[in-house]
């Protein structure tokens, strides 16, 4: 069953997928230019993301715990096991919402620049000044009910466990006062490993937990992390 699974991937999985990703891109720039980036910069995405995981074989499962509002702005926490964490939350989080990336992956030929003038946020630290602008360009991305979505630990784990937290997101989140949502992915790992290269089939879980609204005097920052990680582990 593998061999042709693998065969399948080589002969029509990885072709359709490659050319659904450039014309994804394109039409993403095409549609920012327009001033139509803000909607359509997100809703073509969804379907390129779904598609990676219908050619895959990959199901993915939505759980959702709590109520996530349209028009609200947030910043959607989540654990980040695999390279199929992307299209598990682009495809089926149904909440419009850019990503906070590194900016090294503004490099990947067409879709970073695709993602530059949609609006995703590339987060770059090499210097206070260049974290005060990555922090100026998330609050003008979050006007307007846009919400970010974080991996806090910077990169996919290299056993399936979650690794330590940065502090970035919930700083955002403490900084301009907005609920945070954690989200638990369960099952990308054995998807497809950080060094593996062609994903396996199988099942996605995507638990989205209450949102962790701030308080009067805002969020605690410690106890925000704490609680976040928390809510994540708890669904694994």
């Amino acid at each position: 069953m593998l061999i042709l699974y693998r065969i399948y991937q080589c002969v029509i999985m990885i072709p359709v997928l490659l050319v659904v990703t450039i014309l994804t891109a394109l039409l993403t720039i095409l549609f920012s230019f327009m001033g139509l980036g803000r909607s359509l910069g997100y809703y073509i995405p969804v379907i390129w993301a779904k598609m990676f995981c219908w050619l895959s074989l990959v199901r993915v499962e939505v759980r959702r715990k709590g109520e996530v509002k349209p028009g609200q702005s947030y910043v959607f926490v989540a654990n980040h096991q695999g390279a199929y964490d992307i299209f598990a939350i682009y495809g089926y989080l149904g909440h419009n919402f850019r990503w906070m990336m590194k900016k090294a992956l503004e490099k990947i030929p067409l879709v970073g620049y695709s993602c530059r003038v949609s609006g995703h946020i590339y987060v770059d630290t090499s210097s206070p000044k260049a974290t005060k602008e990555t922090m100026e360009t998330a609050e003008k991305r979050l006007a307007g009910g846009m919400s970010v979505v974080v991996f806090p630990e910077g990169t996919r784990s290299a056993t399936g466990e979650i690794g330590k937290f940065r502090r970035g997101a919930f700083f955002l989140a403490t900084e301009f006062k907005l609920p945070v949502v954690p989200i638990t992915i369960d099952g990308a790992y054995d998807i497809l490993p950080k060094n593996a290269k062609l994903p396996h089939w199988g099942k996605i879980i995507l638990t989205i937990h209450p949102a962790i609204h701030p308080g009067a005097e805002g969020h605690d920052l410690p106890a925000l992390m704490e609680q976040s990680r928390a809510a994540i582990m708890s669904a694994l």
